[in-house]
């Protein structure tokens, strides 16, 4: 059984997700706040997160210290970050701290299903 942890503060977009990528192998646990995220991953080991990088306004960047969090605990998890703000300088730095992928919102749903499969897991399957 995999399990995939999505971090966003858009309800919608936690929601979306969820229902995307749960299958009859996929485990999928939501977080709207980056305390949630934390407690989450000193619960269980996550195969993916997928995480937002701004989670309390205009200049947040929670992702990213939640993607060298992450990294710090537990290195083989992958770690897809996606912002509706990005820049070149965002996403290179997103890539330094171990992100295997980034995306800017909107997301292609199809890219981010095939990007999640290339990580081993079995993304988009339904039950």
């Amino acid at each position: 059984m995999k399990r995939i942890m999505i971090v966003d503060d858009e309800p919608t977009i936690l929601m979306s997700l969820s229902h995307l990528l749960s299958s009859k192998d996929t485990t999928v646990i939501t977080s709207s706040r980056i305390e949630e995220a934390e407690e989450a991953l000193e619960r269980y080991k996550f195969d993916l997160v997928i995480a937002d990088i701004r989670l309390s306004g205009i200049e947040g960047k929670e992702g990213l210290e939640l993607l060298s969090y992450i990294k710090s605990i537990s290195p083989e998890t992958n770690v897809i970050i996606m912002t509706a703000y990005g820049s070149e300088e965002m996403m290179d730095e997103a890539y330094a701290r171990g992100a295997c992928y980034y995306f800017e919102k909107p997301i292609d749903v199809a890219d981010l299903v095939q990007k999640i499969r290339n990580c081993g897991i079995p993304a988009g399957e339904k039950k």
